[in-house]
């Protein structure tokens, strides 16, 4: 974009055109403030600033609403420009930059998530083997007991020992490999869907939204069940009684999970109009033991998240109060490109 001393556009590429979602023939000659749809109050004085200073200077990732309510991140540079006796001018860059920060959110997602599993592994170990030991030895000394009233108390050291070895395992997640077949995410959605409604009879409403070209793709089914179904039933008891629960499906093309590119991308989005995850949880709902539900044991999420990356996908969120979305992205096999 091209601006004149009077901060009045002047010019503007296709590429600005398409990125803004305006005609050039309809914001030429308006002001600035008019023109970058920037929340920032100080756009025109930043802009004053570049043409009295002729220095130029860049403002990364700001937040930019465009025409049909989306918001974009981009980088915008801006560039004062003086041909000797010319009038000044402005050139503004900008670069939307989307692409980039969710490939490197995905990426530091990915491995967080895997630097957990590895420190869990090696915690469950080192708390299994002890645990085996001190199970046993109840069980020893609670045939020598003579008196029958204190072998409740051995009766609760296996009993807790037991709870403790259940939740170890239920952290490293299942540990046989996965049973590929032929998958349609539609009935794995729907079957999670009759488990939700049998579980809260008197609601939240579900709704569907799938886009019915999705082809059969290979993967343990049962595993993506338990997947979604961990998201559906945080997301079920955030809407309540009188909320909404929505599944929904599409294909993305040429689409990026992680640092690698696919040509095809399935997207199974399960949503809900509860409150919103507390922004002090929403960089560690992944993590294990971390829940926002009181009595929770925080590791719906985290096994659904590794339950999805042994298929070679990601599950992202995104949360505001009144809406809260998971994206669970899968990569199709290359038969269907």
């Amino acid at each position: 974009m091209l601006f004149g001393a009077d901060l009045c556009l002047r010019y503007l590429n296709p590429a600005a055109e398409m990125l803004f979602q305006f005609s050039a023939r309809h914001v030429v000659g308006l002001h600035a403030v008019h023109v970058l749809p920037c929340p920032d109050t100080k756009v025109e004085h930043r802009l004053k600033e570049a043409l009295r200073s002729r220095q130029p200077f860049t403002e990364r990732e700001l937040n930019v609403t465009l025409l049909d309510g989306r918001t974009i991140t981009v980088n915008c540079t801006v560039l004062p420009l003086h041909h000797f006796d010319a009038e000044a001018e402005l050139l503004v860059e900008i670069h939307q930059v989307d692409r980039q920060l969710r490939i490197s959110r995905e990426e530091h997602l990915l491995s967080q998530h895997q630097a957990t599993q590895a420190l869990i592994k090696g915690l469950a170990h080192e708390i299994k083997n002890p645990l085996g030991g001190l199970r046993g030895a109840a069980q020893l000394l609670e045939r020598e007991l003579p008196d029958p009233g204190l072998r409740e108390y051995t009766r609760i050291i296996i009993e807790e020992a037991d709870r403790l070895q259940a939740l170890m395992n239920r952290m490293i997640g299942p540990n046989r490999m996965p049973i590929r077949v032929k998958v349609n995410i539609h009935t794995v959605l729907e079957h999670v869907r009759g488990l939700i409604l049998a579980e809260n009879p008197s609601g939240p409403a579900v709704q569907r939204d799938y886009d019915p070209s999705i082809p059969e793709f290979t993967a343990d089914q049962d595993r993506l069940i338990q997947a979604l179904l961990n998201i559906a039933r945080n997301a079920a008891a955030a809407a309540g009684r009188v909320g909404t629960l929505g599944f929904r499906t599409r294909v993305l093309r040429q689409f990026t999970i992680g640092n690698r590119r696919h040509r095809l991308v399935l997207l199974a989005e399960v949503s809900d109009d509860g409150p919103g995850i507390p922004d002090e949880l929403k960089d560690q709902i992944f993590f294990p033991m971390v829940s926002g539900n009181p009595g929770g044991t925080g590791l719906g999420l985290a096994i659904a998240q590794e339950l999805i990356n042994q298929h070679g996908g990601l599950i992202e969120c995104e949360s505001r109060p009144g809406e809260t979305r998971f994206f669970v992205y899968l990569p199709l096999e290359s038969e269907h490109d």
